[in-house]
């Protein structure tokens, strides 16, 4: 038998719980589109998606073609949305495996028109992104009415959506949201006195979802929601922290890893790699079996925090490729074999992404990706 070394939880009734307290939180008003996009988040993209499919989730936000695919691959029947678009030879694997494409550009109507003609696909229902000042992706509102126009005449390509995407909606009162609400408003009327007509408007969010109701209009993006996390809402105009708009929803993901070795040392060791942390008493040190290349971020060394059979024990030493050693001393009965949490909870302590993204000069987002693709996800439940 081979042990799991490191590995990570996903708990799929809270996945499902979070995804009901959406859905229910928008109903009857919006359709929910659970953004799976980088492997989920961290999460598992097709374990997830099968998941929130039971639970009634009809539309899934992925990144790429490939994304989409696996999911496909997976089994998931339900609609899958390509947010960031596709490159040239990717519109085939688009019409072949029914996703549904972002476009922005006339290359895009383009491409897809000469697949769908290919392919003998009658009609190709696109998103059609503008944007409203996060200036990536989408097309320039200059551009918008002869875009529109190209459309409206395209005989295969349909816009069933129109979007945009949100810079900051966690500031609960900036008012750069609020230009992009109202630039997505007066793009959306250019695009109907062009003569489109799509089924769905989406500008909101996880962060929107909570702070601007308006923002809903009949189809949803949340995305950390879904695995039981939120950026930090504050006020623009006095900068303080406000949770009021916080969702309940947990999170879905456990971390884990065990101990592998145990060594009692004197005053004045030095442990690690350039032994940069040296004990400044007696020390009972314990060696995990986890590292970067896992996805621990190197700046928790001698930082950072995990906790073992029920109490935090400190990070000493660099976190190293595939080790990373922490301090028992104080913590009675730790042997070899415990299970060791990394994010997640344990009895009444617990570590959030949002801890470790605290001490890497980082974001939650960031934590939760990182994880790499060695470390096994076990859905629980």
């Amino acid at each position: 038998m081979i042990s799991r070394r490191t590995w990570a939880e996903v708990s799929v009734s809270k996945l499902r719980h979070n995804f009901r307290t959406v859905a229910d939180y928008v109903s009857p008003q919006a359709t929910v589109c659970a953004v799976v996009k980088a492997d989920a988040y961290g999460h598992g993209a097709q374990g997830c998606a099968r998941a929130l499919e039971t639970e009634g989730a009809k539309w899934f936000g992925v990144t790429s073609t490939h994304e989409g695919m696996l999911l496909r691959e997976a089994g998931i029947a339900g609609r899958i949305l390509v947010m960031a678009g596709f490159f040239r030879g990717e519109e085939d694997y688009i019409v072949q495996n029914n996703l549904t494409p972002t476009i922005w550009d006339w290359n895009h109507i383009e491409l897809l028109e000469d697949a769908a003609e290919r392919l003998a696909k009658n009609k190709i229902d696109v998103h059609l992104k503008v944007d409203t000042g996060m200036t990536r992706l989408g097309a320039n509102l200059s551009d918008l009415p002869l875009l529109a126009d190209a459309l409206r005449e395209a005989r295969h390509v349909r816009v069933e959506g129109f979007f945009s995407h949100l810079a900051s909606a966690e500031v609960v009162d900036a008012p750069t949201v609020e230009q992009q609400i109202e630039r997505f408003g007066h793009a959306s009327a250019t695009i109907i006195e062009r003569g489109l007509s799509p089924r769905f408007y989406h500008i909101a969010n996880s962060a929107a979802l909570s702070t601007r109701p308006k923002t809903w209009m009949n189809f949803v993006r949340p995305g950390l929601a879904l695995y039981g996390y939120h950026l930090p809402f504050v006020s623009a105009v006095t900068g303080a922290p406000d949770d009021s708009y916080e969702l309940p929803v947990v999170p879905v993901l456990t971390w884990k890893t065990r101990v592998i070795a145990l060594r009692d040392v004197p005053t004045g060791t030095a442990i690690g790699y350039s032994g940069a942390y040296v004990t400044p008493a007696p020390a009972r040190i314990a060696v995990l079996p986890i590292g970067y290349a896992d996805g621990l971020n190197r700046q928790l060394s001698s930082r950072g925090r995990v906790i073992v059979r029920g109490d935090y024990a400190s990070i000493v030493g660099n976190v190293a490729m595939d080790l990373t050693t922490i301090d028992v001393t104080g913590i009675p009965g730790v042997d070899i074999g415990d299970e060791v949490v990394i994010l997640g909870s344990q009895g009444s302590r617990s570590i959030s992404p949002w801890e470790h993204a605290t001490l890497a000069s980082t974001v939650a987002y960031e934590i939760l990706c990182a994880i790499s693709k060695r470390v096994p996800r076990k859905y629980v439940d």
